[in-house]
């Protein structure tokens, strides 16, 4: 039987954070949940020494508001920097950081804001355990209302490796439970994981408007001027061989998600 611990959730409130907390209070663990509405600011470290008391691990699974590089970038430093400098005065004994699968092949965009984010993290001197997840299945829905203009919806063409966010919550859960430090030499201080299979977003969104009887017709958008362009539409978002791979499919995720 696993330790019961004292773990601290930052972005509590979000598409992953929720589960993360869901779960790891269904395992007994004690949960600190750390967001905004709880009165904990990562950007400007309000709240945090006093989250922090007594903590052994943290999951991070906190997004800024804008999915602009620059604005982005500015969260994910602040937040870093603030987050380890508190978690080593509390004594935490390890971060977990969620993250995105080949971001650091990216040069532009939030991947290159998480790679950012990533090595802020790492610089601090609490070790840090990093899960590269590939796309949410949640991320498809948004995409499409984000592209929406009248009867037509446009989504990026865009080939990955869809995974649900409750899939990437369990394996932040069991990253933050077993104790390992990922820098002690017993765990990979990266890991990924996937969805079950490849697949193109268009066919997702596709699929996701016919099942919720959505009038709009989506249709897909390649634009020339990115310059991460081809890695989104060839394979900078799949996984590696060494990835975790795990259901549900997207399909199987429609039919039970009420989306």
């Amino acid at each position: 039987m696993k330790k019961r611990s004292k773990i601290a959730v930052a972005g509590a409130t979000g598409r992953v954070g929720h589960h993360v907390v869901d779960l790891l209070q269904a395992g007994g663990h004690e949960v600190v949940p750390m967001s905004r509405s709880t009165g904990v600011d990562l950007v400007t470290g309000e709240g945090l020494t006093d989250g922090l008391v007594g903590v052994e691990c943290v999951v991070d699974t906190a997004s800024g508001s804008s999915p602009d590089q620059q604005s982005a970038t500015a969260f994910f430093t602040a937040a870093a920097r603030n987050l380890q400098k508190a978690a080593e005065r509390a004594g935490v004994q390890r971060i977990v950081l969620v993250s995105i699968i080949g971001c650091d092949r990216f040069t532009s965009g939030y991947n290159a804001a998480k790679v950012v984010h990533e090595w802020e993290m790492r610089s601090g001197p609490v070790p840090v355990r990093i899960l590269r997840a590939a796309q949410f299945h949640e991320f498809v829905p948004q995409l499409i209302d984000w592209g929406r203009n009248g009867e037509i919806s446009t989504v990026p063409r865009m080939r990955t490796q869809l995974v649900a966010a409750r899939t990437v919550a369990d394996a932040l859960v069991e990253m933050a439970a077993d104790g390992a430090s990922g820098s002690d030499g017993g765990s990979e201080t990266i890991s990924e994981l996937a969805g079950p299979r490849p697949e193109e977003l268009v066919e997702a969104a596709s699929l996701l408007a016919s099942r919720r009887g959505d009038p709009a017709r989506i249709e897909e958008v390649s634009d020339p001027s990115d310059p991460d362009r081809e890695l989104y539409e060839t394979d900078g978002l799949l996984p590696g061989p060494g990835a975790a791979l795990a259901g549900p499919t997207f399909e199987e995720w429609l039919e039970t998600s009420g989306t």
